[in-house]
């Protein structure tokens, strides 16, 4: 976990960064109105370290990331094959037992994947440090 110290800042930019596209998407949805996760600050405050925490998990696997495949493939390949394999499934998983549509499943994953590729892609322009041993 000492990479997450080495790398506050650029995961605090991505994690900004990936906060901001919630709250646009949720102001330009008109979802705002209905469920102001943005607004209210409890929930923002809740939204915040949820971010951070994705950020700070996503920079651990881009510093895993093969060293000798090309910086932006992995940049942009990783979020992808972490939101295929988890994030999808489970707002599926979700959506579907609580009877919400696979519509809005689609939708909300979506969020997750443009959030998680905006994280990459803030992280790896800022640059990221492997931990030293």
């Amino acid at each position: 976990m000492i990479y997450i110290v080495q790398n506050f800042w650029p995961i605090l930019a991505a994690t900004l960064a990936g906060l901001a596209v919630g709250v646009a998407h949720h102001l330009a949805t008109g979802r705002a109105a209905h469920a102001p996760v943005a607004t209210r600050p409890p929930l923002l405050v809740i939204a915040l370290v949820a971010e951070f925490w994705l950020a700070c998990i996503l920079a651990g696997a881009l510093i895993l990331a093969p060293p000798e495949a090309p910086r932006w493939v992995m940049a942009m390949a990783t979020p992808v094959v972490i939101w295929i394999g988890f994030v999808a499934p489970a707002l599926v998983v979700t959506h579907a037992y609580r009877r919400i549509s696979l519509r809005l499943a689609a939708f909300d994953a979506g969020h997750w994947l443009v959030v998680m590729v905006v994280q990459a892609a803030v992280m790896t322009l800022i640059g990221l440090k492997a931990p030293v041993s």
